[in-house]
């Protein structure tokens, strides 16, 4: 943690406007903010560009990508981890909930085992030797459809920093994929399925859900409730649904899959958070609603880099383009994630908050970033 840091003469993004100014950190808090170009002596000149809140990642799967960068492929995980957090540093997130998938089916053909409690450990372990350069937390990524989710949400604790739990029901021909046609080319390109595999395969998620699902459902709003974590809705496609996720208490819905589902959201008092990639591509890889859509019927309040980590700041600064306020854009992507889990430390530049920042110009219309502190320290 750097004792004393003054970044001067940058565009300053805070709360509703960019000014002008530069701030002063002292033990990895901002200590004060002041307007004007003048740049002090031993002050960092950062000649005008953007200096904003680091971004706060709450739903992404990366950390899965390197511990299986193929198909069958186990990578070593403390390799895997410290590849994760030094990317998601240099694309200028701060703060992450690693989502982790609870819930497992060992048996059938698109078996997949129990591994959240042994690599959230390991990420524990490297946290505690300071190994990490950002603040990490878990998101639990509840599989409603699955054999061992009540087995495996009963191993995590208070102290085990979960600060996010989501309630994930893929069952066929429902939310994210009600195309079924979607389905099986998702599940053959990923599992390389056969026509007589991939039928085996719905039947028995459909057993499963008639099975396990209601008692699933109810054991994972009790385990949010345990851990002390925020409980989110996932793939909300009808206002019915809506208002089953609003009577668990849940108010954040992630990547709602129709405009319907999203205003009955709005009507709730729950927060909707849409994919980046969807935004930047725009449109969903399922066929489901764009991001724009909702953007600009006022209907999006966070932004996830979900399966792309550098598409967070692309995207915020997108939005506020389409908005015409980049601080709006940016508050996607760090206060409002920030808020919606109950951390109030961090996600926007403020006396007292963390100093977690980045600092970026723009090229050819994309945000390059030049530097990114945690606590005041430089880690990209």
């Amino acid at each position: 943690m750097t004792e004393e840091l003054i970044l001067a003469n940058a565009t300053l993004v805070l709360p509703g406007e960019t000014v002008t100014g530069s701030l002063r950190v002292v033990h990895g808090t901002i200590a004060e903010i002041a307007q004007g170009a003048r740049v002090p002596a031993g002050a960092v000149d950062c000649g005008g560009d953007m200096l904003a809140p680091g971004l706060v990642e709450l739903h992404t799967d990366n950390l899965e990508r390197h511990i299986q960068p193929r198909p069958k492929v186990d990578w070593p995980h403390a390799a895997a981890i410290l590849a994760h957090d030094a990317e998601l540093a240099g694309t200028g997130i701060t703060t992450v909930f690693d989502a982790m998938r609870v819930g497992s089916i060992p048996s059938g053909a698109g078996r997949y085992l129990k591994y959240a409690r042994s690599l959230s450990r390991e990420l524990w372990q490297l946290r505690e030797a300071e190994a990490l350069k950002i603040s990490h937390f878990l998101h639990l990524r509840a599989e409603i459809c699955s054999e061992t989710l009540v087995e495996e949400l009963d191993e995590f604790t208070p102290e085990d920093r979960v600060g996010l739990v989501s309630l994930m029901d893929h069952t066929p021909g429902q939310r994210q994929f009600r195309d079924m046609a979607k389905l099986e080319a998702y599940m053959k390109g990923k599992n390389a399925m056969d026509d007589d595999t991939f039928l085996q395969h719905v039947s028995h998620l459909n057993m499963l859900r008639d099975r396990n699902g209601d008692r699933h459902e109810a054991e994972t709003v009790k385990a949010a409730a345990r851990l002390g974590s925020v409980l989110a809705s996932h793939d909300d496609t009808t206002p019915e649904q809506v208002a089953v996720s609003a009577g668990h208490g849940i108010r954040l819905a992630e990547f709602p899959t129709t405009i319907a589902a999203a205003e009955a959201c709005r009507a709730h008092g729950i927060k909707v958070i849409m994919g980046a990639p969807n935004l930047i591509r725009g449109g969903s890889h399922s066929g489901n609603v764009a991001a724009r859509d909702l953007a600009e019927r006022g209907l999006l309040d966070i932004l996830s880099s979900d399966y792309v980590p550098s598409a967070l700041l692309l995207s915020a600064v997108r939005l506020g383009e389409l908005w015409g306020d980049l601080a709006r854009g940016l508050a996607t992507v760090t206060r409002a994630p920030a808020h919606a889990v109950g951390l109030h430390d961090r996600g926007e530049i403020a006396p007292g908050l963390r100093a977690d920042l980045i600092r970026f110009r723009m090229r050819e219309g994309v945000p390059a970033l030049q530097s990114v502190w945690s606590r005041g320290c430089r880690v990209a």
